[in-house]
């Protein structure tokens, strides 16, 4: 697959070819659920427990004689009744993450990729050099490209001007290479990928 690379001002400088094992593969709704699935619930935080009654610091020694003294018969103080004591049927810790194989999660993401790649939209960008790093220069600048909600990734590190400008911008997302993931990409109307960012995903699939 061809691809026009183009500038931030929309001027073509030429073009690349994708790699078929990367941008070409057929996607399948059932590994890229998998995928985003396993990204969420990796976001998670576990689920506190409470103490229950065996968890409890306190005296294990009756502190009532057993009949006579016009109360209830107790063993301890740990009883879920006392102040201080053990929750009842308190909640348990929990986790919710799962392990997913590296071999799922990297074909995830070359789907993910292909999707944007075979849906038209994605655009390859040769830089992410905005002037002076101004606002307003990369709203003219994303006005050209016809693009409003979108993910920039770059290569070994975003372009300071480009994440100074951007940093404000409702639906401008940008990444290293390194950090380029399933649910991000899915989610997005376009994907831009400048030249590094491409050599970056290729290599990284292909190495």
């Amino acid at each position: 697959m061809k691809l026009s690379v183009q500038t931030l001002d929309a001027a073509s400088v030429g073009d690349v070819e994708l790699s078929d094992a990367v941008f070409g593969i057929e996607p399948r709704a059932d590994i890229l659920h998998r995928v985003v699935t396993w990204q969420l619930e990796k976001r998670r935080n576990p689920a506190s427990g409470t103490r229950e009654r065996s968890d409890v610091a306190r005296t294990g020694k009756k502190f009532g004689r057993q009949k006579g003294g016009g109360t209830a018969r107790h063993g301890d103080r740990r009883a879920p009744i006392f102040i201080g004591g053990g929750k009842a049927h308190g909640q348990r810790t929990r986790t919710f993450g799962h392990d997913l194989n590296k071999k799922v999660r990297a074909l995830g993401l070359r789907m993910a990729l292909s999707v944007k790649a075979q849906s038209g939209s994605l655009t390859i960008l040769d830089s992410l050099d905005v002037k002076d790093g101004k606002t307003k220069e990369l709203v003219a600048n994303l006005a050209k490209l016809n693009l409003s909600r979108a993910l920039f990734i770059d290569g070994d590190a975003v372009n300071v001007s480009f994440a100074k400008a951007s940093g404000n911008l409702v639906g401008v997302d940008v990444l290293p290479a390194v950090g380029a993931n399933v649910y991000d990409i899915l989610r997005a109307d376009s994907l831009v990928l400048t030249r590094a960012g491409l050599e970056k995903l290729e290599a990284r699939f292909n190495g």
